[in-house]
């Protein structure tokens, strides 16, 4: 494994290019500066200008979780006058600091939280950690398909997630890194769903049809034809995930270490299953959560790659028993797990 020679992440992370020892990261960052960011803010409020209103009254939406991005997104277009409604799709494990912060951010806006049924929920976690290695692959499905069904269903013409992961992280496709819009179709490749679809979990421990509605959205075809455009709002304005997490603590965002593997204290708050999503990708590619904070941090110049190193020394590998609050039994007790199985999984899906 080799590490970027100007931050930390190591070449085993998917889709990630390396030129001359740096990662695409590092080269998309220090590209930011040729963009013209005067142009894109211009084209982000003729697209709010331009937006009908919903018959509810709003003319876009926010998925949110209620942590720092949520809070930046909402923030961001309350400041150039658009009335967002935030919807959350419920987490698998929602922490007390989460349940806080959404709170929180229910202070700005008007908002929705779908929870999905949690018996079913439950199944999925424990199918999607012994099949592909990923407890959180049921809370993606739901992330990047309730905000399509909320918006189709109430006629919401705009919807902003965050960043394009693409353009902060580089991207074979590199027509795809500089993509505005999300589509069902990039969802299927990048957003995390490793391969798997919902169907893929029909008749699986009863799973219907009908169990898997809340995780599906409507196609590309129908938002088209329903004027729904959902956008990454991190190709309008500056993304710099250190600088939302300040701006969502001054708005009252709650901050706290989740556990000893991570760096950062305002991000990723509100599930408690986490810590295993993390860990298991630190098994599989060889880097956890801090590499990926310290490397943004170096990237921004917030401190030298070698004290990030003693950082990681520290961190890397470290197995979460808690995180934000929740033990890891009270995760593996939900979805009928023992501590055995979880550690023959980690074995199973060790690289």
């Amino acid at each position: 494994m080799t590490r970027c020679k100007k931050c930390l992440m190591p070449d085993t992370r998917p889709d990630t290019a390396f030129v001359d020892g740096v990662c695409s990261a590092c080269v998309a960052y220090e590209n930011r500066p040729e963009l013209d960011w005067e142009e894109r803010s211009l084209a982000l409020q003729i697209l709010l200008d331009e937006a009908p209103r919903s018959p509810s009254g709003y003319d876009c939406l926010v998925p949110s979780s209620g942590g720092k991005d949520s809070h930046f997104q909402a923030l961001t277009l309350l400041e150039l006058g658009a009335n967002p409604l935030i919807v959350t799709a419920a987490t698998c494990h929602l922490t007390e600091i989460g349940r806080k912060n959404i709170d929180n951010l229910s202070q700005y806006a008007d908002t929705i939280e779908i929870t999905p049924n949690k018996t079913v929920r439950a199944d999925l976690n424990r199918l999607a950690l012994e099949q592909v290695g990923d407890i959180s692959l049921p809370e993606h499905f739901s992330i990047f398909t309730v905000p399509f069904r909320i918006a189709y269903q109430m006629g919401i013409p705009l919807v902003f997630y965050g960043e394009n992961p693409l353009n902060s992280w580089g991207s074979p496709d590199g027509d795809k890194q500089a993509e505005q819009r999300m589509t069902q179709e990039w969802v299927a490749q990048f957003a995390g769903f490793l391969g798997a679809a919902p169907r893929d979990f029909i008749g699986q421990c009863g799973i219907s049809a009908c169990d898997m509605t809340a995780y599906c959205g409507p196609t590309d075809e129908m938002m088209e034809a329903a004027g729904i455009g959902v956008y990454f709002l991190g190709q309008f304005v500056p993304w710099n995930s250190r600088k939302n997490g300040q701006i969502a603590v001054n708005a009252g965002m709650s901050a706290e270490l989740p556990c000893e593997a991570n760096w950062w204290d305002f991000e990723n708050l509100d599930n408690g299953s986490t810590g295993i999503h993390d860990y298991f990708g630190y098994l599989k590619h060889g880097y956890g959560r801090a590499c990926v904070q310290l490397s943004f941090d170096v990237r921004s110049g917030v401190m030298t790659r070698e004290k990030a190193i003693v950082e990681l020394n520290k961190r890397e590998g470290v197995f979460p028993e808690s995180y934000a609050g929740m033990h890891v039994d009270e995760v593996l007790n939900s979805i009928s797990m023992t501590r055995v199985q979880l550690e023959q999984l980690m074995e199973k899906h060790a690289a």
